[in-house]
């Protein structure tokens, strides 16, 4: 009986690993158009200016450190952080918002 928690515990930490090695995505949303001015400062990030008036940053972030790394740029900015959410890869519904391209 011991042998076969073990063996399940094992299991259990190589299935997390897995998912460990893949980027999270996250949307940051914050209060106020960026200009396109920004949008290298956020490389790698869909930058979206909402119609309510705000920004929301989508993309891949590799770790935590990468995350912390982004809420610094926010802070910079002066513009007040509204949310953040991991969600699921999949297509971005963008019909009602206008996206900053990358130059």
């Amino acid at each position: 009986m011991i042998g076969d928690n073990k063996n399940k515990a094992i299991s259990n930490e190589n299935h997390s690993e897995s998912h460990a090695d893949q980027p999270g995505i996250y949307q940051i949303r914050i209060k106020g158009h960026l200009s396109r001015q920004w949008a290298d400062w956020f490389d790698g990030l869909i930058i979206t200016l909402e119609e309510d008036g705000d920004t929301l940053l989508t993309g891949p972030v590799i770790d935590q450190a990468a995350l912390h790394g982004l809420l610094k740029k926010v802070r910079d900015l002066g513009m007040p952080l509204l949310s953040i959410n991991s969600v699921e890869p999949g297509p971005q519904d963008t019909s009602d918002n206008k996206q900053v391209p990358h130059e």
